[in-house]
């Protein structure tokens, strides 16, 4: 079970957001990722717990930040109810799109593993429900993923096998890496991994 701590920073100036605290395991019917968020200040920001099941849907998200809370699943596309921070409204949405995504890491996780993709393969389209912070706004995105690079590195418990993807924004063509090991994302923009109690687990 891995467990370990990513901070997290504006990808364009670096100004710190918050450090997310972590731990996530394959399970008999899929992938659980459970995390807690402080701002640089020490103040809780948010937490992420997210399921998905053995194709990598995601069968349960909820997030919570600034008070708000989304709960959502993959149901006919994609749904959620985002709920206000006093709890009297809460908002259905109901979207054609494959999964979710946001600031936190378990989201790159959960795309890599929904599409399984292999150096052979050409770039894939996904259609995502982005969750922005600090109010968790729901936004579709469209993307296109291609695993560009995977490579053996020694470690003292065996190879380790890093994936290295190109990720591009098709609405503005802007593109990024992103490098991930098992259930572990060792950096992305705005991600970076600062301390890892475990190894990374290892997908069937």
């Amino acid at each position: 079970m891995p467990r370990g701590r990513y901070s997290l920073h504006d990808p364009h100036d670096h100004t710190p957001l918050a450090e997310e605290h972590f731990h996530c395991a394959p399970g008999p019917s899929g992938w659980r990722y459970v995390s807690q968020l402080t701002a640089p200040d020490g103040a809780h920001r948010g937490s992420v717990d997210l399921a998905l099941d053995d194709l990598g849907r995601p069968i349960r998200l909820e997030l919570h930040a600034g008070g708000w809370q989304v709960r959502g699943a993959a149901l006919d596309g994609v749904t959620w109810v985002r709920t206000d921070p006093a709890g009297l409204e809460a908002t259905e949405g109901n979207v054609p799109a494959h999964a979710f995504t946001g600031t936190s890491p378990a989201f790159l996780v959960a795309t890599a593993r929904l599409l399984r993709l292999t150096p052979s393969s050409s770039a894939t389209r996904v259609r995502l429900v982005a969750l922005t912070d600090p109010v968790l706004a729901p936004r579709t995105v469209d993307q296109s993923w291609a695993l560009i690079d995977r490579e053996a590195h020694a470690t003292d418990n065996g190879p380790l096998l890093v994936d290295e993807y190109q990720v591009t924004a098709l609405d503005t063509g802007e593109r990024h890496s992103v490098h991930i090991a098992g259930d572990v994302v060792l950096s992305a923009p705005g991600i970076e991994l600062e301390d890892l109690q475990t190894p990374p687990s290892t997908f069937p």
